[in-house]
């Protein structure tokens, strides 16, 4: 009898931890400019994702999209007390378009500007793309600050449902004794 392979975001405790159980209905594409992450679990180092990457959402045309980044292990995985850091948080993203790109008044909103990672030890960063009704006009629960944000409470305060996509990479700070070959 052939086994089930397990999801990578179930595996991963990305639900669970941070995410309700959802179907993907949209495909995320994220690329830093020196790495593609295409697979959930895959490792990036923090001096490869300082900068915004490109991130693309696609599904439905003619929908826009909510993007959220976190960390749910700040700030050690074995006690999490700032579960949930904020590390981006983007709105109004239309289909197929670049959620890094333009930010003016018909471009996609930045309520939370890019933050790399920059853990200590290993640390998952999840990326989370939410369908939108329509263009966000408010948003509940704009976030202050970066630390204790919930993705699942931001979620259900501007009524965006469940997931349409997420995906995630592990990072860890590359040690100071070690050098690149």
């Amino acid at each position: 009898m052939r086994r089930a392979s397990l999801d990578p975001l179930v595996v991963g405790r990305v639900v669970g931890d941070v995410l309700d159980i959802f179907v993907p209905t949209a495909e995320l594409a994220v690329r830093y400019t020196a790495q593609k992450i295409s697979i959930n679990g895959g490792k990036v180092k923090p001096s490869s994702a300082a900068e915004r990457p490109n991130v693309r959402i696609t599904g439905s045309p003619n929908n826009y999209y909510t993007l959220v980044m976190v960390d749910p292990d700040a700030p050690s995985p074995s006690e999490p007390t700032f579960r949930e850091w904020l590390h981006w948080l983007v709105i109004d993203i239309p289909e197929g378009s670049d959620a890094s790109e333009g930010m003016n008044r018909y471009d996609p909103k930045e309520l939370m500007a890019y933050m790399g990672p920059q853990p200590p030890w290993i640390h998952r960063h999840i990326f989370t793309a939410f369908r939108q009704a329509g263009l966000m006009e408010t948003v509940k629960g704009k976030p202050a600050e970066r630390v204790l944000f919930s993705t699942r409470q931001f979620a259900s305060e501007n009524q965006l449902g469940l997931p349409v996509a997420a995906l995630y990479f592990n990072s860890q700070k590359q040690p100071a004794g070690i050098k690149r070959r």
